[in-house]
């Protein structure tokens, strides 16, 4: 039974590290994938614990320390993945931002819009935007 619960973290922990190789190199369209393949980990990773606790199943010596290993990893992994989650949240915003901005630039030239003194408004200028990607 606790090798139930061995296998679930392991793919618990493969997945997190799949979405974060994904959301590291902006590969957003993957990481959406992984996001529900994800959700399903956990959840059999919920209810392979829950089951071993039913039975009061217990790990021997060589079953605690693997788990003890895959808890630490799937500790930093999960870390790393709301922080990478964080950093695709905020890039999505500032790439929102811009193509609103361009959007009411647009706009704005169309519709004759004017400054002071009466001359046409100046052109809407995106803040800075830079994206890395690290392969």
């Amino acid at each position: 039974m606790m090798q139930t619960l061995i296998a679930a973290a392991l793919r618990l922990a493969e997945t997190l590290r799949d979405e974060n190789e994904a959301l590291a190199t902006l590969d957003f369209s993957r990481a959406a994938v992984l996001a529900a393949a994800k959700i399903q980990a956990a959840d059999g990773f919920a209810a392979a614990q829950a089951a071993c606790q039913k039975a009061d199943a217990a790990f021997d010596q060589a079953e605690r320390e693997v788990a003890i290993r895959l808890a630490e990893a799937i500790e930093s992994l999960t870390r790393d993945n709301r922080a990478a989650l964080e950093r695709a949240i905020a890039l999505q915003s500032r790439v929102i931002e811009t193509i609103a901005g361009a959007a009411n630039n647009a706009a704005r030239r169309a519709g004759g819009s004017y400054g002071a003194g009466g001359h046409a408004a100046g052109p809407y200028r995106a803040p800075s935007l830079a994206l890395s990607a690290r392969l």
